[in-house]
């Protein structure tokens, strides 16, 4: 039965997919809407990939929402070529899905996330895994905001491995760096999930066969896309022996956070575009001795969430 509310804040790619799946499936929370940002893709693409991805999950109850358009310190916004070689041009390995009948929501994502905060409370999980510029400007427009989310989990960053953008900067991070430092300086009850323990949860075509086998339409549509994912991590060299479950981790930790070990950091991000040092995730020297809420999972048990994540998609997509 589930006991949290979630919100997901999806740049819908092909992990993002797979963390909608996840959210969709577990019993223990209630997903009750997902907000679009730009990143892997455009914002209206991501959106109607968000859209489209429930409808094929059965899951047309839940609404979608868009979040800003671009970074907080730009006017526009264009999808990085690695981001589309990875994701395809369309986000999701350029499958087709089936379009669903239901529309974006009028309302800005940015708003939802505002009223949700003030209607759930301490229930409210809200779960970023793109660029974290909604958070900060939903913080911005009401600063209560900060205060009232019960747990922000995001996927982002990386303090003990390099980045995947700059030998320092992680890709989400890297959209919007200013925005990034607002929120870590301004977010309680906030873990990052970053590189750090992403990168240890690989799947593989073994698990994509799986899928495959069950014979249903999900299973094919997400092996497709997995596969796509799969080949893009050994075609680029970024891991010949599969692809990181980057997003769906962090969905798991939100709801069993016993999957990572963390330590607790007061983080901020670094925007000094100067010196280079930008979009990096690190301490802040200026909190070390001071309390803190922030979380950074520096280990995982991957082995136990590969496993829990495949008995997951095996069940959501046998039907």
């Amino acid at each position: 039965m589930a006991t949290k509310k979630m919100i997901l804040d999806l740049d819908t790619g092909i992990d993002d997919a797979l963390a909608m799946a996840l959210a969709v499936e577990d019993p223990r929370i209630d997903l009750i809407g997902v907000i679009s940002s730009y990143g892997n893709t455009l914002i209206e693409t991501a959106g109607q990939n968000s859209l489209d991805l429930l409808h094929l999950l059965k899951a047309d109850e839940v609404p979608v929402y868009l979040g800003d358009y671009h970074s907080s310190t730009t006017q526009t916004f264009e999808t990085m070529p690695i981001s589309m070689a990875i994701h395809g041009d369309n986000g999701i390995g350029n499958i087709k899905l089936d379009p669903a009948t239901r529309k974006i929501e009028d309302q800005s994502g940015v708003q939802f996330l505002i009223d949700a905060a003030h209607q759930y409370g301490d229930n409210l999980i809200y779960l970023p895994t793109g660029p974290l510029t909604n958070l900060a400007a939903a913080i911005q427009k009401d600063p209560a905001v900060a205060e009232l989310i019960g747990q922000t989990t995001l996927m982002g960053g990386a303090l003990t491995v390099p980045g995947n953008v700059t030998p320092f900067t992680e890709a989400n991070i890297h959209q919007d760096p200013e925005a990034a430092d607002f929120v870590f300086t301004h977010q309680k009850n906030l873990t990052m999930i970053g590189l750090d323990v992403t990168l240890r949860t690989l799947l593989t075509k073994k698990h994509t066969k799986e899928w495959r086998a069950l014979g249903t339409n999900a299973g094919a549509q997400y092996a497709d896309m997995m596969d796509y994912y799969i080949d893009a991590y050994d075609r680029l060299d970024i891991d010949h022996r599969g692809a990181a479950l980057h997003d769906p981790l962090a969905v798991a930790v939100a709801i069993d956070p016993n999957y990572v070990t963390t330590i607790d950091l007061n983080m901020r991000v670094t925007y000094d575009r100067n010196s280079g040092d930008y979009g990096r995730t690190i301490g802040d020297n200026q909190k070390l001795l001071d309390s803190t809420t922030t979380k950074v999972a520096v280990n995982v048990d991957n082995e136990r969430f590969v496993r829990d994540f495949q008995d997951f998609m095996l069940d959501i997509l046998k039907h």
